[in-house]
């Protein structure tokens, strides 16, 4: 009787994925109309929507960093934000203010911008630290304070943040605090020849297709229980837990790393590693985790979690090549 189950339950799991899995492609298909290639950084846009993390996006400019996240928040019944940090913004530009009215002699609360589901903070790190504090409640709490009032923020919160990492005058670096708060940090490159072919045959075209909504206020919610249904072995947690553990002792696994790393990763990152794992393997239609979805999922949550020594920077020995040193020393089950 258990076994019949325990079947009917497996069936019931593959259904859910495979529902799931088309609306997925049909999300990917609607970006498709405004995105040539960067299946990476889509991937990693899916990965902190359907979980709802916070996501990092760093490349030079030009890339379609904000043409990505602008395609997914078309594809979503939602409310989207485009802000553009700058070195004059201020806290209340972001989370709003209480304005005062002589003719009644009272206050009235104008909230900013952060109170919409998916927000895009172009050039993040163009902006002082006093803004990036205000940011940090709202990424972290999903809440904010204005005046002595606390306000919660619609659901999904999403914080889609841009940075350029070639030109540094004018900019502020990232609190690590804050940096901790991203699911991901996902970097993207030039496309290939016939990405860049395709992208220049567009540009002559004067006809654009819309992008359809997709997604729902219930999909949301759906997805995010199917996510927590994704099953993943317990030795596969014990190789997330290890490879976590190896960026904060790498002696322990036989890794001559211990100079290259000042801190390790939190116990945030186990926790975000899971769960992208868990996402990786609904894009691929899969119900069940594997270590590859591990392998694919790892570099863009650890990458800005792991804190390289000087000598590191010294070598140019990039947090990247670190990560895969894990991967050659962590042993898979």
């Amino acid at each position: 009787m258990e076994e019949i189950q325990s079947r009917s339950s497996m069936e019931e799991m593959k259904r859910r994925v495979e529902e799931k899995h088309l609306l997925i492609s049909r999300i990917r298909n609607e970006i498709k109309k405004e995105l040539v290639g960067q299946q990476k950084l889509v991937d990693s846009l899916l990965t902190g929507l359907f979980s709802r993390g916070h996501v990092l996006i760093e490349g030079v400019p030009g890339l379609a960093k904000t043409s990505a996240v602008k395609a997914l928040a078309a594809t979503v019944q939602g409310d989207f934000k485009r802000i553009q940090f700058t070195p004059d913004l201020l806290p209340a530009d972001l989370i709003g203010t209480e304005i005062y009215r002589p003719k009644t002699g009272d206050f009235v609360t104008k909230k900013g911008p952060l109170f919409n589901n998916i927000i895009l903070a172009d050039e993040i790190n163009r902006a002082p630290s006093k803004v990036q504090s205000a940011l940090l409640e709202a990424m972290q709490e999903g809440q904010v304070t204005i005046g002595s009032t606390t306000y919660q923020l619609p659901q999904p919160f999403l914080v889609l943040a841009t940075q350029n990492p070639i030109e540094q005058e004018g900019t502020y670096p990232l609190p690590e605090a804050q940096v901790d708060r991203f699911m991901v940090k996902t970097i993207i490159d030039y496309p290939d020849k016939a990405q860049e072919l395709e992208i220049l045959d567009r540009s002559g075209s004067t006809g654009q297709e819309t992008i359809e909504p997709v997604m729902g206020p219930d999909d949301f919610q759906s997805i995010a229980d199917l996510i927590a249904d994704i099953y993943i072995d317990d030795k596969l947690k014990e190789y997330i837990v290890d490879l976590v553990t190896a960026t904060r002792d790498p002696a322990r696994f036989g890794m001559e790393l211990s100079a290259y790393i000042e801190f390790g990763a939190s116990p945030r990152a186990t926790i975000f590693l899971a769960r992208a794992s868990r996402v990786t393997a609904l894009l691929q239609g899969r119900p069940y985790v594997t270590p590859q979805d591990i392998k694919m999922t790892a570099p863009d949550v650890l990458r800005h979690r792991i804190i390289p020594t000087f000598e590191a920077e010294a070598e140019e020995i990039s947090t990247d090549e670190i990560i895969n040193n894990l991967f050659d020393s962590v042993e898979v089950p």
